[in-house]
């Protein structure tokens, strides 16, 4: 069947030039004829007989160059369904070559003829030979218009006069499946208003976006402004959010270096689009020159922040990339992706917990990891506040005994994903990740005091282990650092997932507390900001990335129902449940005793340490170890006491 098909293509394609070669045949004889015509008042008595014979004697001649100038300008190889200005552009300049041809040879070979003779031909020659062609596309055009005169055509507002916007508008008039008619174009260049493109006008700057889609009746807003800062960029999409209208954006000059601009490629506009502040900037060859040809181990690598981690690490051509995790089905995810996008990558997917002390001896003794990021949690607040000696045993303890094997087997640096929930917590969990924070504190000083022999075995294997990895301490040397952000958009367990799908089902979205503020990034971000933080890494910072002003939960739900297509409280209802137990109405980056340093980043900073007896927070570590596999119900109140910042807002179970 595709091979007939092709054949009655080729035969439709042979006939179709052999139809367009026989038209120009008679195009480009009947033009001169009737310009000589003309002249000579449309009575062909009148029409000296030297003019006849020499017009009559260069025909042949002028006929088999026409054809073939035609053909040099591919006249015969354009798809004319699609004419735009480059085939007018070719019939142009064919044009233009065969005037030549005929003012020259019908004077140098026969005789000179009337000056009307060569104007009136070259102009009606044009217009018959363009004629034919584009006279393909402006009936099939009116054949559309008429098909479609029964399906409703979305009106599109186009944000951005510049050449991408100037392709998305000819890619929808082309395309017959778009569906979409652009009335209005919107451009902050003065220069440009009051102006048409393609008989489209351009109505003015931002300032319009409002007014003209009550006007032009607008249905869905197309953003083309690949090249504009992200503050403007900001700032249309957030007008645009303010109406009802679908939004669509090219997402970035990507697009526009590639060439693929079109109405396909435009995506929907997203949440993170919309956040107040710049995207972090991360000096990629610094990360290169410290990721480059080394072991590196990521734990929770399955996980959001883990399987990020994985795919930056794995352009930076490590040595080996070791992914650990508990849940084998987000880690064979992300495997079988690395292994596509990184064939060459020597790769190693390992099952397994943080809180299993000797498998993490037998990973760290065969494979040696010179870096570990540790990205194993338990996240979730509100499970966490009903299970909290989990959030203990799984964040706390399992990193301890990471840090400790990490050391024990000579890694050079362990980086800590850690949490603004850290800060003055309310809830186990963070309080949990305050305790991860300070167990790499204390590591980091008792390398520098070169005490690290004194770490207690918080391990539940025998002694006998306990020993072995405690004599390979002596000359441990890893630089131990926390990295604390907030919370990351579109990973498991954040708001957005839940809001989209409670917008899917017709609502209402459920938000605790309508002053209820956080801070949010993008995962790439937060990714590329641990990446950063290990090459500025010493031994005992905390760093914390600069993420801006918080966002209020509710106006983020709002956002997301205009960009859904629906009005808040009238489409989907927002409901308010209250605050969840452990939950805060806001979120802090820092403590207040701690400091703010700066680094070569300026939206990455160092907090000081807050100073706290090391020996006397690894008793208590191991008291809170104890309580914690006992399922001890009075976990919160021992936590409290290592964690002075910590207070509990609720309690729930053990």
């Amino acid at each position: 069947m595709k091979r007939q098909n092709d054949k009655r293509g080729l035969r439709f394609q042979q006939a179709s030039t052999l139809f367009l070669i026989l038209y120009d045949v008679l195009a480009v004889n009947a033009s001169y004829f009737f310009a000589l015509w003309v002249r000579f008042e449309c009575r062909f008595s009148l029409i000296p007989e030297e003019y006849l014979l020499a017009f009559s004697q260069f025909a042949p001649i002028y006929t088999i160059a026409a054809i073939f100038v035609f053909w040099f300008c591919r006249l015969y190889k354009s798809v004319w369904q699609f004419a735009s200005y480059y085939e007018l552009l070719h019939v142009m300049i064919a044009t233009a070559i065969t005037f030549v041809i005929q003012t020259a040879g019908i004077t140098i070979l026969f005789k000179r003829m009337p000056l009307s003779y060569y104007a009136l031909g070259i102009i009606t020659q044009m217009g018959l030979v363009a004629c034919i062609r584009f006279g393909y596309r402006f009936t099939l055009l009116l054949r559309n218009a008429h098909e479609s005169g029964g399906t409703q055509e979305s009106r599109v507002m186009l944000i951005g006069a510049g050449v991408a916007g100037q392709t998305i508008l000819h890619d929808t008039r082309k395309n017959e499946y778009a569906r979409s008619r652009i009335c209005c174009i919107i451009d902050d260049d003065p220069n440009k208003w009051k102006r048409y493109i393609d008989g489209v006008p351009i109505v003015g700057g931002r300032d319009e976006i409002m007014r003209s889609v009550e006007k032009y009746r607008i249905e869905k807003i197309f953003v083309a402004i690949p090249s504009a800062s992200p503050e403007d960029r900001r700032e249309i999409l957030n007008i645009c959010n303010e109406t009802n209208c679908e939004l669509k954006n090219l997402p970035g000059i990507y697009q526009f270096v590639t060439g693929e601009i079109s109405v396909s490629a435009m995506e929907d506009v997203s949440v993170a689009d919309l956040l107040g502040r710049e995207a972090i900037r991360v000096k990629m060859d610094e990360v290169f020159q410290a990721l480059n040809g080394k072991v590196i181990m990521v734990t929770g690598g399955g996980g959001s922040i883990g399987s990020e981690l994985c795919r930056q690490i794995a352009a930076h051509e490590p040595k080996r990339l070791i992914i650990f995790d508990v849940y084998e089905n987000d880690a064979y995810d992300i495997q079988l992706e690395l292994k596509e996008k990184h064939p060459e990558l020597d790769l190693v997917t390992l099952i397994g917990s943080v809180r299993d002390g000797r498998r993490l001896v037998q990973i760290f003794d065969q494979y040696r990891p010179e870096i570990v990021y540790h990205a194993a949690a338990h996240k979730h607040v509100p499970l966490m506040e009903d299970s909290p000696c989990e959030s203990i045993k799984n964040n706390t303890i399992g990193t301890y005994k990471t840090a400790y094997v990490a050391m024990a087997y000579g890694c050079q640096k362990f980086v800590l994903i850690s949490t603004d929930k850290a800060v003055n917590p309310t809830n186990i969990m963070g309080a949990s990740k305050r305790l991860c924070e300070m167990v790499i504190q204390s590591f980091d000083r008792k390398i520098r005091d070169g005490t690290i022999g004194e770490l207690p075995p918080l391990f539940t294997h025998g002694e006998e282990e306990y020993y072995y990895l405690r004599g390979q301490l002596a000359s441990a040397q890893t630089e131990f650092v926390a990295v604390r952000f907030g919370n990351v958009l579109d990973s498991n367990g954040s708001v957005v997932p839940l809001f989209k799908k409670q917008i899917r089902r017709g609502g209402p979205v459920t938000v605790t507390h309508p002053d209820i503020v956080r801070y949010f990034m993008t995962i790439p971000e937060a990714v590329s900001l641990v990446l950063q933080a290990g090459t500025y890494a010493h031994g005992g910072e905390i760093f914390v990335l600069d993420m801006g002003s918080p966002i209020k939960i509710d106006t983020l739900a709002r956002n997301l129902i205009r960009l859904s297509g629906y009005r808040p409280d009238v489409d989907i209802k927002i409901v308010y449940t209250g605050l969840r137990s452990g939950e805060k109405l806001y979120e802090e980056k820092l403590m207040n005793e701690e400091g703010m340093e700066r680094t070569p980043n300026k939206l990455i900073h160092v907090g000081c340490p807050i100073p706290f007896d090391t020996d006397e927070f690894l008793t208590q570590l191991g008291r809170l170890m104890a309580a914690a596999y006992a399922n001890d119900e009075n976990i919160r109140d021992i936590a409290a006491e290592i964690v002075p910042t910590y207070h509990p807002a609720g309690k729930g179970t053990a």
